[in-house]
């Protein structure tokens, strides 16, 4: 069984059945205790689970969001400036949720911008910025992932346009497929595509291959990938193929 597949089932068992033993994990899967506890550091640096004794649990509640925003900062900080300097000042963005776009929109106070989204923590960090016209979608309140979802946010995206889409993932499969874990999200974030003039995924290197069962898009669909470490070579070939420019936090890459 591939690692990724593992840490899919890891999730979903910890999700639905509370805490777990690693030797419960290593029966139910078929591996063996040793692989288990190297998939749960994994997953507990990418901020997806916590260890215990003898085993892991994930938080329920608002962790989603709230812990999700304590990983990795400085990386996504470094993806958050490369983005901001690509928007010229009088140009509209387009936000999806997550902790990268909420970093993405404190680099932009102090800018002449327009700003849409549906993630409720970039309109608290900009609604004070009298610089900025900000667009909140409508939709319904996912309450621990700070967004707003459902046929009203893509009804309003459908009557909208932006010159940037700065675009969040769960994972980006090796052949260039954009996933998340949230399947309710996905039909805002395609909408979020159709409506805007440039689709740039932000992905720190956690994000490849990340997690995720539900595809958001694949490469034809975007058309630049800012992240802060080399991808792989097969995901590299895979979005060149499709003309999608990788960028690395900090430098242009061909």
């Amino acid at each position: 069984m591939l690692a990724e597949r593992r840490h899919q089932l890891i999730l979903r068992a910890l999700r639905s059945g509370g805490p777990a033993a690693v030797t419960d994990l290593s029966e139910r899967l078929g591996v063996s205790p040793a692989t288990i506890r190297r998939d749960l550091v994994k997953l507990e640096e990418d901020g997806l689970l916590t260890r215990v004794h003898g085993g892991a649990v994930v938080e329920e509640g608002d962790q989603p969001f709230a812990e999700v925003a304590e990983v990795r900062v400085a990386e996504k900080d470094a993806l958050a400036a490369c983005a901001a300097a690509m928007v010229e000042d009088g140009q509209s963005v387009l936000l999806d949720i997550g902790t990268t776009a909420f970093r993405l929109a404190r680099q932009l106070h102090g800018r002449r911008l327009t700003v849409i989204t549906s993630n409720l923590v970039v309109y608290e960090e900009l609604a004070d910025d009298e610089g900025i016209e900000l667009v909140l979608l409508g939709g319904m309140v996912r309450r621990e992932y700070r967004s707003l979802v459902g046929f009203l946010t893509e009804d309003n995206l459908r009557q909208l346009h932006a010159d940037w889409l700065f675009l969040g993932t769960s994972g980006v499969r090796p052949g260039g497929q954009v996933m998340d874990t949230t399947v309710v999200e996905v039909p805002v974030k395609r909408a979020m595509i159709k409506a805007s003039d440039k689709a740039v995924l932000l992905a720190d290197s956690a994000k490849f291959p990340g997690t995720g069962m539900a595809k958001v898009c694949g490469p034809e669909d975007l058309d630049m990938v800012v992240t802060n470490a080399p991808v792989d070579p097969v995901t590299r070939a895979a979005l060149e193929e499709a003309g999608v420019e990788v960028v690395l936090a900090g430098k242009a890459q061909a």
